[in-house]
């Protein structure tokens, strides 16, 4: 594959690219349109977008005399100079856009984006080019896009791998495990902009993220003066959901002030069932019994999020800001279980009706200090930005149990566990970036970071007996843990000729942690120092043929939850435990993307995984419990393939198609005996768009996964049918959009586990129809101006491993 490349870099080329950037008032000017046209007639030879930065680059293989010409909602059009073309790079000057005058403030520009954009380093879905996202979730949005899937629990895979960091506009989704499931059903997909999908992420990044990065972008004010939006949803099926949010900005002078608030509410069901084999553990064949169980579960989930934040300039070359955020939430989940235990010919010999009652309060508040300054008009610059987060998680649960014989008698006493565990849990993170434009097109970055994260997390246990709570020694248990990673970071890109560029980065990470668990005063430690290189190979080899091959070592650093020793009751015969002895899993990516035309694209995959961390069954075949536990117990290997086409057929329709075709192997020690597994999955996403009179647009799109296997589970295939429409109303200001997800409502999700002693099945069906409407208006009293200064902030990796109790 390297001589491939490399023969491709010495082909000859008469090819011209034009580079610049494009600002306003100091700040890039990210999504213009750059057009190069030629000088005598102005017709249009090559059409590119500028990047986050401002920048851009358009190439052409033709000769002769051009101008660029820039065009962006709000500024008015701008042209270069000429130029003319002489196979070598063309620095273009610096397009300084200056915004439209107040007389135009109430001009509505409309502009259609594709669903799927696909990018250098990423791929870009445009929330709101689908109408079916209406009345839909962040999580339910996540699922329809290209290469992620949703497990039955609400885990997120990229590409069949799993340990996905989550971003949120550039900054962590602060939580992990079933509480970031939480926060993403919490989110309203009209708040959301563009879910950004990177499977391999430069060295500028923290390298924990197996699967790559999802960075979910919300919607951001563009207008001078006071602006903002707010959206009413309402969506039904069986149970109903609500929302209300706002988002606002104001800016003047020197001064960026920008804001958003939601409360929501939602209410579902599931439906749940289990069956188990509880074999002789000495033979792994002999039926000793047989385990039946049903469960009827109500969830219910409300609260409200809020953030705001400032943008300072100084100066042209000087900017500072802050952002503060707070969420509060709670959720409740009712389940009501009804267990069969029968003999191994099916007769019942005892039942038990057992019902949980989980409640979860969670509560965090974070803030963030930035700093951006220009060293010189050529681009080199530093950023800084300190961040601290504050988490209070509290879980109360209990249950309660009645038990019968087969002839439906009681059979003993009934008995109640109740348990609290609350969990608090602090982050403080800082890092500095520097970056320094190279003469030839070539760039240099480095950076540092330091992080340091502590848990407290409490279990206590009480039996009820007689009315009378005594403490579970058993179960009660008290774990604290404290982290500090400390990494550093060089990267540096160059065209290495006309076609042919290459970006080379390296990160060093050192991790030092300890768990202390005081309970039994046990302690956990571990050290170590970690390199991560990175590599990326461009080659254009005409205009409508591109290839990047790209490298990188990552690691998936156990989430805090995982890292928790506790036992945690499911239900009756069910528990869930931490490891506090997990140790990170590392992996090696490579991928080979071929882009066509710009619509086209396909790539092929390979990732090697060395221990890594999932979840197992083990199972007390005496007593018919089962423990579901975190542990390092194998390697996993797959191959891939996937294509990408976006393609708008006529004026009135558009479509994108995804499919992706990937085998997993996994293999190890499970429980003390190897085990492996194997499965060739396919899974294909579907969204096409209809452009109807009047402004009303119409989407229907879905997606279907052939079966798979989740480490040591094989889920069987399932697939959902989506559709939606969009009116525009009160002269484009406002909004109606009607959806209905799931219409068929067949997500219904089956599938087994079967290794060593462990034979299990089951079926899980849960509110997935539903019915939705939004209403969205916009309001705005000022002039279009440049989108507000965008920002990563440090605490990237922590935050996406905060863990609490299950919601």
């Amino acid at each position: 594959m390297a001589f491939f490349c490399l023969s491709f870099a010495n082909a000859q080329t008469n090819s011209t690219k034009f580079v610049g950037k494009i600002q306003s008032q100091n700040q890039a000017v990210e999504a213009a349109t750059v057009q190069l046209l030629k000088a005598k007639d102005s017709s249009i030879v090559k059409i590119a977008v500028s990047a986050k930065d401002g920048s851009f680059e358009v190439t052409t293989n033709q000769q002769g005399n051009f101008l660029v010409c820039v065009i962006a909602n709000g500024f008015a059009k701008q042209y270069s100079s000429n130029y003319t073309s002489n196979g070598n790079a063309i620095d273009v000057k610096l397009f300084e856009l200056k915004p439209i005058s107040k007389d135009l403030a109430n001009v509505t520009v409309v502009a259609k984006k594709p669903l799927v954009e696909m990018k250098l380093d990423r791929t870009i879905v445009n929330v709101d080019a689908s109408p079916s996202n209406v009345g839909a979730n962040a999580l339910e949005v996540l699922e329809k896009s290209p290469g992620i899937s949703v497990d039955k629990d609400g885990n997120i895979s990229l590409k069949g791998k799993a340990g996905v960091l989550i971003y949120m506009d550039g900054k962590p989704a602060f939580v992990s495990g079933q509480d970031l499931v939480n926060l993403l059903r919490s989110m309203q997909a009209s708040n959301l902009d563009q879910i950004e999908i990177m499977t391999n992420p430069p060295a500028k990044y923290d390298a924990s993220g197996n699967a790559g990065i999802i960075n979910i972008k919300t919607k951001k004010s563009k207008a001078f003066g006071f602006n903002g939006s707010t959206t009413t949803g309402f969506g039904y099926f069986v149970n109903p959901r609500l929302s209300q949010s706002i988002n606002a900005n104001y800016r003047k002078n020197n001064v960026n002030i920008f804001g958003n608030a939601m409360v929501y509410y939602n209410r579902s069901f599931q439906d749940l069932e289990i069956d188990r084999n509880f074999l002789d553990n000495s033979t792994n064949k002999n039926v000793l019994s047989i385990f039946n169980q049903t469960n009827n579960i109500t969830k219910s989930s409300g609260g409200w999020n809020a953030k705001m934040g400032m943008d300072y300039y100084l100066n042209k070359k000087t900017t500072i800001g802050g952002v503060f955020s707070i969420d509060d939430y709670k959720n409740t989940m009712i389940s009501d279980a009804k267990i069969g235990i029968s003999n191994p010919i099916r007769i019942l010999q005892m039942s038990t009706q057992g019902i949980a009652d989980n409640k979860n309060d969670y509560n965090s508040y974070s803030g963030n200090l930035n700093f951006k300054h220009i060293i010189d008009t050529l681009g080199k610059e530093i950023t800084a930005d300190v961040d601290y987060i504050k988490y209070n998680i509290g879980n109360d649960n209990k249950l309660f149990n009645k038990y019968y014989n087969g002839a439906g008698m009681p059979l003993s006493k009934g008995d109640t566990l109740v348990g609290d565990l609350p969990q608090l849990i602090d982050i403080f993170t800082a890092k500095v970036d520097f970056t320094m434009p190279l003469k030839g097109g070539a760039k240099f970055e480095a950076g540092l970071k330091t992080s340091f994260v502590k848990t407290d997390a409490n279990a206590i246990y009480d039996s009820i007996n007689f009315g009378q709570r005594v403490r579970d020694i058993g179960r009660s248990n008290h774990f604290v843990y404290n982290e500090n990673v400390n990494a550093a970071y060089v990267s540096f890109s160059k065209p290495l000729s006309k076609k042919f560029s290459m970006q080379l980065g390296l990160r060093m990470e050192h991790m030092h942690t300890k768990g202390n668990l005081l309970t039994t005063n046990q302690i956990v430690t571990r050290d170590s120092v970690q390199l991560f290189p990175t590599a990326y190979f461009q080659y254009n080899l005409n205009d409508k043929n591109n290839f990047v091959l790209n490298y990188g070592r990552r690691v998936q650093r156990p989430n805090y939850e995982s890292l928790n020793p506790f036992v945690e009751f499911l239900d009756r015969y069910t528990f869930e435990q931490g490891n506090p002895y997990l140790k990170p899993q590392f992996s090696h990516n490579i991928e080979l993307t071929h882009s066509f035309k710009g619509f086209l694209t396909t790539t092929l995959n390979y990732t090697q995984t060395n221990d890594i961390i999932t979840a197992v069954l083990e199972q007390n075949s005496l007593k018919n419990e089962t423990f579901v536990k975190q542990a390092n117990v194998a390697k996993q290997q797959q191959f891939g393939i996937s294509v990408n086409a976006y393609a708008q057929y006529t004026k009135w329709w558009s479509g994108n198609i995804y499919v992706n075709v990937f085998n997993n192997t996994f293999s190890g020690i499970v429980n003390g005996e190897f085990a492996s597994f194997e499965a060739t999955t396919g899974m294909i996403n579907i969204s096409q768009n209809f452009k109807l009179k009047k402004g009303t647009s119409f989407d229907i799109g879905g997606f279907y996964r052939t079966k798979s296997i989740d480490a040591v589970f094989a889920i069987d295939g399932f697939g959902v049918l989506n559709f939606g429409v969009n009116q525009p109303i009160m002269k484009n200001k406002g909004s109606i959009r009607f959806g209905v997800r799931d219409v068929l409502w067949s997500q219904k999700i089956k599938g087994s586990s079967q290794y060593g002693s462990v034979d299990a099945a089951f079926r899980q069906q849960q509110e997935s129809r539903v019915i939705s409407v939004n209403f969205t208006y916009r309001f705005s009293k000022g002039s279009l101006k440049t989108q507000q200064r965008k920002r990563t902030t440090g605490a990237e990796d922590e935050a996406n491993r905060v863990g609490g109790g299950k919601g």
